[in-house]
């Protein structure tokens, strides 16, 4: 069966297992989401379950956006998401963390801490140049970006200096480690994506190492 659910990343800590070692894992405040809407083939052209995630007052939405969740009759949403969900949904179905339990291999997609403007060494791995005597003050520049004459262009796609970060980055074929129905937390084996209460989206492996 097909699951997904939205989420907040809370952080890192350490669980263990029956045999006393240490698992790194990533917490995660997963739902309640709302099924805000059911796409269908007919209709939509695709078959699709979208999300909503996260209470918003209502002043902070368009007319038009408030007008979907009204003919949902679910309540507003900051966040909304559509996952191909196999199963019978209907509007105003909610999703819990409990939709996953241990044993279960997720992806996990979210956006990547921002790291600025970065040079060629930080972003792309080069080495420096020598620290030599002579060397100038260009230890850590890019240094040639192409040939001369021909084709006497930088070709598209080089490696240069730039913003580093910030991309929507997933995460394949992670433990699910616990699932909290109390708590409503997600504990998976790893690291994920993104900072300290960035939103992420949790769903079924796409393909099993």
């Amino acid at each position: 069966m097909t699951k997904a659910i939205i989420g907040k990343k809370v952080g890192m800590t350490q669980m263990f297992d029956e045999a006393g070692r240490v698992i790194p894992v990533t917490v995660i405040k997963a739902g309640p989401c709302a099924v805000t809407q059911v796409k269908t083939v007919e209709r939509d052209g695709y078959s699709a379950v979208q999300l909503g995630y996260e209470d918003i007052k209502e002043t902070k939405l368009s007319k038009g956006e408030r007008g979907h969740f009204e003919k949902a009759g679910v309540p507003m949403k900051k966040f909304l998401k559509e996952f191909e969900l196999e199963g019978e949904y209907k509007n105003g179905d909610v999703i819990e963390a409990t939709v996953f339990e241990a044993g279960d291999r997720v992806d996990v997609t979210g956006v990547s801490k921002g790291k600025g403007f970065q040079g060629v060494i930080k972003r792309h791995g080069y080495g420096r140049k020598a620290m030599s005597h002579g060397g100038g003050p260009v230890h850590r520049h890019l240094g040639s970006t192409g040939s001369g004459t021909d084709p006497s262009r930088v070709m598209p796609g080089k490696d240069m200096a730039g913003h580093m970060g910030s991309e929507q980055v997933t995460i394949l074929n992670l433990d699910v480690v616990k699932a909290d129905a109390e708590l409503g937390i997600i504990a998976i084996r790893g690291a994920v994506p993104g900072p300290r209460g960035g939103l992420v989206y949790v769903r079924n492996a796409v393909k099993n190492a």
